[in-house]
């Protein structure tokens, strides 16, 4: 039996809006087509995972309980929206902190694709920075560079090498079902 194909996205600046260590679940705006992209993800037969950096908690502008507060509106936002994720995963730790967590450290893609049964190398990676691409390379998913929060300056690094480039999540959404040929969900 085939393995349920996932896709691993970017909360900040690929879901919702950009903002400057979002800290309060009343600052959580969704990007145009955000939402009508994951619907899509779902009607083929996608899982979605979220892998997020929030090293808000590790400098001390929240603790993880309000950090768990702000996930539970997201989802709450997203379930009135008909969205379900697999699972939330975050790095609470400082870029100095050295951590094997940290994007674009593979090390919460890989807990994520253990605990949800899923083949890292048959995924997508959908971000708006070039920490997202490189933890998609790493694992040798397919990756895709969003142009909304950071995307469009990230989409001019020559370092900065994607699997492919999507105006939107939407747009990245309906590129996944030509790759995946737009199987629905069984």
């Amino acid at each position: 039996m085939k393995r349920r194909q996932f896709v691993v996205l970017d909360r900040d600046g690929t879901i919702i809006a950009e903002r400057h260590y979002l800290s309060e679940p009343g600052q959580i705006e969704f990007l145009p087509g955000a939402c009508s992209g994951l619907r899509l993800m779902l009607e083929i037969g996608l899982g979605l995972v979220l892998v997020t950096n929030q090293s808000a908690v590790g400098r001390g502008f929240l603790d993880e309980a309000h950090l768990d507060l702000i996930h539970r509106q997201l989802r709450e936002f997203l379930k009135a929206e008909g969205i379900h994720l697999d699972g939330i995963y975050f790095c609470p730790h400082m870029p100095e902190d050295d951590c094997s967590c940290r994007k674009p450290r593979p090390g919460l893609i890989e807990r994520a694709a253990k605990e949800l049964d899923f083949d890292l190398q048959a995924s997508f990676v959908v971000g708006d920075k070039p920490a997202d691409i490189e933890m998609g390379r790493r694992v040798r998913a397919t990756t895709f560079l969003v142009r909304t929060g950071y995307g469009s300056e990230s989409v001019s690094d020559p370092t900065v090498n994607p699997d492919y480039v999507a105006d939107d999540l939407w747009v990245a959404a309906q590129m996944i079902q030509r790759i995946v040929g737009g199987g629905r969900r069984q």
